[in-house]
C-alpha cells in the first residue's frame, strides 16, 4: 500500500503487541495452581456477561464476513444483511431455550451433549465430523480470506503476500492461544471487538462521507439510497437484483425464506450448536452471565451490518456507470481477476478497495488491525475448539481414560498446532470463490440440516431413538446432494430426466432436507420406540427455561428493533 505511512505500521505493531500481551498476561498461573482442563478449555468459568457477548462476536465476526460479506453487499445489497439481523433473533432462542439445558448438563463440548443424550458412537461419528469441518474448511478459508484481504491492501492484490500472510496469522493466532487456551481467547476478544467496530465504522464514515458534497456521513448514506434504491430491499423477488456476474441474487436470498425458511436451519445449527461459537457460553460465571452475554452480542448484531454491509453498497455506487450497472469497463482495476482464463468481477475485493481509497494516512494502520482482529480472533476461537473437541471427545475416552489434567492441556496445544499446520497447508490451495460468504453458507448447508434435526428432536422430543438419530443424520447428506443436483445445473437443459431434479435456492434445500430428516427420525423413532419415551430423552420443566428480567427487556427491545428494521427495508 503506498499510502501506508510510518505511523500506520506503528498502530498497526502497538496493536500486535497489545493483543499477545494481553493474552499472556490473562492466562499466567498463579501461584501454586497449574493450568487445568477447566482454567484452558473453558476459562476457568469465570467470564463475566460483557466478555461472552464480546467473545461470541469476535469468534463469529473474520475474513468471510468483513470481507465476504461486504462482497456479497456488493453483488446484492443489503439483503445480505439478514444473516446479522437474524442471528440477533436466534441468539436469542438460543439462550432461553438451549443454553439452560447445556449448562445444566455441566458441558465441556457439544459432542458430550450427544453421548448423554443418544450414544457415544454418535458422539464420536460427530467430534470426527467436526474437527474435519473446523480443520479443512473453516481454519483453511478464513486463512485464505484474511491472507487474500492483506495481499490487496498491502500489496495491491498481486498475490506475492498470500502465502507470507497465512504464515503471518496463523503465527499472530498461536502466539497466545495456544498457551493460554479459551481463556487468552476470550479477554482478548474483548480488545479486538473494539478494534473490529471501531476500524469498521472508519470505513463506513469515510466512505459514505466520499458521496457527499459536504462530506456529511448523513448525506451520503442519503445518496447512497438514492443513487442504488434497489440495493436496500430486504426480502428480494426473482430477477429484482443481477449480480455483476449475471446471477440472481434471489436463489441466494429467496424472498421470504430468509424470515421464515431455510436461513433458521443455518442459524440455530451455527449458533446453537457450533462448538467454537457456544464454547464461550459456557464458560460464563453462570447461566444468568451467559444469557445477559448473549443478549449483549444480540445487540452488537444490529450494527454489525454498518461495518461489514455499507461499505460494500459504497463501492457499488462509486464503481458503477451511468446506467447504475457494474461491468469490466467501470470497475476499478482492483476487482478484476482472471479465472480460468475469463476476466471476472471479484465482488469481494470491495473491502480492500475502500480502504486503500478512503483511509487517510495514519487511520490505515487502524483499519488494517480491525481487519486483523476479525481473523485472529476467529482463527485463535477455532483452534480452542479443535483442540477440546480432539482431547475431550477423542483422545481422553479412546486412549487414556485415566489422564492427567497437565496431558490434557498439553495434548490441546499440540492438536491446536497440528490443526494449525494443516491450514496454514491448504489454505493457498483455495482461490477463484467469488462471494466467499455465501460459497461457505451453501457448502455448509450440505451437513447443517441433519445435525439441526438431530439437536433439536434430542432437546425437545423425548421419543427420539439413538438409531433413528444416526440413520436421519446419515440420510440427510443424499437428500441435500439430490437437491443440490438441479439447482447446480449439473443436469443438461431439455434431457429426460431434467423435471426428476428440481431447482432451488440453496436456503429451500436447506428448509427441505432439514424437514424430510425429522420425518425420517420421527418415523424410526416411534416405530422403534412403540411410541415410548427414549430412557435418554431430557424431561423439560417449565422452570428451566424461566429468565431473569434484564435479559427479558433486552430481548424485547431487540425483537421490536428488529421489526421495525425489517418494516422499514422491505
Amino acid at each position: 500500500m503506498e499510502n501506508f505511512s510510518t505511523l500506520d505500521v506503528i498502530i498497526f505493531i502497538v496493536y500486535c503487541l497489545i493483543i499477545i500481551g494481553i493474552g499472556l498476561f490473562v492466562s499466567r498461573e498463579k501461584k501454586g495452581h497449574k493450568k487445568d482442563s477447566k482454567d484452558y478449555f473453558l476459562a476457568s468459568k469465570a467470564l463475566p456477561w460483557w466478555a461472552v457477548g464480546a467473545s461470541l462476536i469476535a469468534a463469529n465476526i473474520s475474513a468471510e464476513q468483513m470481507i465476504g460479506m461486504s462482497g456479497s453487499a456488493f453483488a446484492i445489497g443489503l439483503a445480505i444483511a439478514s444473516y446479522e439481523w437474524m442471528a440477533a433473533l436466534t441468539l436469542l432462542i438460543v439462550g432461553k431455550f438451549f443454553l439452560p439445558i447445556f449448562i445444566e448438563k455441566k458441558l465441556y463440548t457439544i459432542p458430550e451433549f450427544l453421548e448423554q443424550r443418544y450414544s457415544t458412537n454418535l458422539k464420536s461419528i460427530l467430534a470426527v465430523f467436526w474437527i474435519a469441518l473446523f480443520t479443512f474448511v473453516n481454519l483453511t478459508s478464513v486463512l485464505y480470506l484474511g491472507a487474500k484481504a492483506l495481499d490487496t491492501i498491502i500489496g495491491g492484490g498481486q498475490g506475492d503476500l498470500v502465502i507470507p500472510s497465512i504464515i503471518g496469522l496463523a503465527l499472530f493466532a498461536a502466539a497466545y492461544s495456544l498457551w493460554g487456551g479459551l481463556k487468552a481467547v476470550a479477554w482478548t476478544d474483548v480488545f479486538q471487538v473494539v478494534m473490529l467496530i471501531i476500524g469498521g465504522l472508519l470505513t463506513t464514515v469515510f466512505a459514505l462521507r466520499h458521496l457527499s458534497p459536504d462530506n456529511s456521513v448523513w448525506d451520503g448514506f442519503s445518496i447512497l439510497m438514492d443513487r442504488a434504491p434497489e440495493k436496500f430491499s430486504m426480502i428480494l423477488r426473482k430477477g429484482e437484483i443481477i449480480t455483476p456476474n449475471g446471477t440472481d441474487a434471489y436463489w441466494d436470498l429467496p424472498g421470504l425464506a430468509v424470515l421464515i425458511g431455510g436461513m433458521w436451519i443455518a442459524n440455530l445449527y451455527y449458533w446453537g450448536f457450533n462448538q467454537y461459537i457456544i464454547q464461550r457460553t459456557l464458560a460464563a460465571k453462570s447461566l444468568k452471565e451467559s444469557q445477559r452475554g448473549i443478549a449483549f452480542a444480540a445487540f452488537l448484531k444490529l450494527i454489525i451490518p454498518l461495518i461489514v454491509v455499507i461499505p460494500g453498497i459504497v463501492a457499488f455506487v462509486i464503481n458503477a456507470g451511468p446506467e447504475g450497472a457494474i461491468s469490466n469497463s467501470t470497475v476499478a482495476p482492483m476487482f478484476l481477476e482472471d479465472v480460468n482464463g475469463v476476466t471476472q468481477i471479484q465482488n469481494d475485493k470491495a473491502f480492500p478497495w475502500l480502504i486503500n481509497q478512503f483511509i487517510p494516512v495514519g487511520l490505515q494502520g487502524l483499519v488494517l488491525a480491525a481487519l486483523t482482529a476479525a481473523i485472529v480472533s476467529s482463527l485463535a476461537s477455532m483452534l480452542n475448539s479443535t483442540a477440546t473437541i480432539f482431547t475431550m471427545d477423542i483422545y481422553k475416552p479412546w486412549f487414556n481414560k485415566e489422564v492427567s489434567e497437565g496431558r490434557i492441556v498439553s495434548v490441546g496445544r499440540i492438536s491446536a498446532t497440528i490443526a494449525l499446520i494443516i491450514g496454514c497447508f491448504l489454505a493457498p490451495f483455495l482461490g477463484g470463490i467469488d462471494q466467499a460468504f455465501q460459497f461457505i453458507q451453501e457448502y455448509t448447508g450440505l451437513v447443517s440440516p441433519g445435525i439441526l434435526a438431530i439437536f433439536m428432536l434430542g432437546l425437545f422430543w423425548k421419543k427420539t431413538t439413538n438409531k433413528a438419530a444416526i440413520i436421519g443424520a446419515l440420510a440427510s447428506i443424499p437428500i441435500a446432494f439430490y437437491l443440490k443436483i438441479g439447482s447446480k445445473g449439473w443436469i443438461a437443459e431439455g434431457s429426460n430426466i431434467e423435471w426428476l431434479f428440481p431447482r432451488l435456492p440453496f436456503m429451500d434445500q436447506m428448509g427441505i432436507t432439514f424437514i424430510l430428516t425429522v420425518l425420517i427420525m420421527v418415523i424410526l423413532s416411534l416405530r422403534e420406540g412403540k411410541g415410548q419415551n427414549d430412557p435418554k430423552g431430557i424431561p423439560l420443566k417449565k422452570s428451566t427455561f424461566e429468565t431473569d428480567p434484564k435479559f427479558n427487556v433486552a430481548a424485547f427491545a431487540i425483537i421490536i428493533i428488529l421489526a421495525f428494521l425489517y418494516a422499514f427495508f422491505w
